[in-house]
């Protein structure tokens, strides 16, 4: 046999060798296939075995979820024991002058010579504020004081006649007659001596009357009078003064507000253009109220400050007293027709609604006057989901 002939029968026994291998790879990729599923199965067969023994030891995640496929909703809860509240009253006004005292004329007025003081300036009690001429009234005073001396030398002339007449008396120059004529003599002259002197102090008091003066102790508020000017009892208010420099707050409230208040009971006001705060108090609360407007004022007294200047806007806050109650977030109150609300859970968790009786609301919240111990678990959000004998799960938060 030659090469090619040897070649060729090699060739043939290389191709009945592939056809008898190829059967015996795809056979065993099967069982290998086989083999891999049968794991599988053993592997799930264990999982959900697995599964079952959690649900029947009670594993609290497949307790949590009920028959049917349907799950009870968590709400948020607190406890939330009892608040101190401050019942406060907001409003606005207008600063005054506590007791303005209008100063004007008290005489008979004239020229005004001189003004000395200035808005703002510090005055005691009967301290001058303006003078007026008084040249002609000086005369008249002098002419005055003139008429008293001339009645005390008549007087000192009547009296030393009648000390004669006394002693001569004795020895018969003199008769009681004359006596008696002397001594009338000495009492006209003391009598005309008395009315010079009254009608000196008169006009006295009538000059000093000329000088406007301050009524009491306080601060210049406003001038209305310049040198030169001529002034009388019909020339109304020449100065404006805050006695003791005392200042107030008058605030418009509305009638509900203005029951809350009484006298004492502390205030802040704070001047409209400034963040600073005086402390101050109320003094008086209006007996009336305004018909139209269903308003009243409450003044409340204020220390001088040079940042209080009567005219000027201010607001107030007034706190009027005080509460003990439960206070709850507006979200856990409800209302309907029946009233207002809350849901509070018992020991099963178990929703059960609870009538109450709402109070002020405030930045705190909504004080609840009645229904409620604090003591309570009370649902502070989902509570307009909820109906009453619903299990939910419980969150409990701490409130603020």
């Amino acid at each position: 046999m030659n090469y090619e002939g040897r070649m060729f029968g090699r060739q043939q026994d290389q191709l009945e060798y592939i056809g008898e291998e190829t059967p015996r790879r795809s056979r065993r990729w099967v069982w290998i296939l086989g083999i891999a599923i049968l794991v599988i199965g053993v592997i799930a067969a264990f999982a959900l075995g697995k599964g079952g023994d959690a649900t029947k030891k009670g594993d609290p995640k497949a307790a949590a979820a009920p028959k049917g496929g349907s799950q009870n909703p968590t709400v948020t809860v607190a406890v939330p024991g009892k608040t101190t509240l401050e019942t406060v009253v907001t409003g606005t006004g207008s600063l005054a002058a506590r007791r303005e005292m209008p100063v004007g004329v008290a005489g008979e007025g004239g020229l005004v010579t001189r003004v000395l003081v200035e808005p703002g300036s510090w005055v005691g009690a009967g301290q001058v504020l303006a003078t007026v001429d008084r040249s002609v009234q000086t005369q008249t005073a002098d002419s005055l004081a003139a008429s008293i001396r001339v009645a005390q030398a008549d007087l000192r002339l009547a009296q030393a006649e009648l000390t004669r007449a006394q002693q001569l008396v004795a020895n018969g120059f003199i008769s009681r007659a004359d006596i008696d004529r002397r001594t009338a003599a000495r009492d006209q002259a003391q009598a005309r001596l008395r009315v010079a002197q009254a009608q000196l102090s008169e006009t006295q008091a009538r000059n000093r009357r000329l000088d406007i003066r301050a009524p009491a102790a306080g601060l210049v508020l406003t001038r209305q009078v310049e040198p030169g000017q001529i002034v009388s009892s019909g020339s109304g208010t020449l100065f404006r003064m805050a006695q003791g420099g005392q200042m107030e707050l008058r605030t418009q409230l509305a009638e509900t507000d203005l029951q809350k208040l009484r006298p004492g009971v502390r205030a802040q006001v704070t001047p409209t253009g400034t963040t600073k705060t005086f402390n101050g108090e109320v003094w008086q609360v209006s007996p009336v109220i305004d018909p139209q407007t269903r308003q009243g004022i409450a003044r409340i007294a204020l220390k001088y400050d040079p940042a209080l200047r009567p005219g000027g806007f201010a607001s107030a806050r007034i706190v009027a007293g005080g509460v003990t109650a439960v206070v709850l977030p507006q979200s856990a109150v409800q209302s309907d027709g029946q009233g207002n609300y809350v849901y509070t859970l018992n020991t099963d968790n178990v929703a059960v609604r609870v009538p109450v009786t709402t109070g002020d609301v405030s930045e705190q919240g909504v004080a609840i006057t009645g229904g409620l111990s604090g003591n309570e678990r009370v649902v502070l959000t989902a509570g307009a989901f909820l109906n009453p004998g619903q299990k939910v799960i419980p969150n409990l938060q701490k409130l603020k």
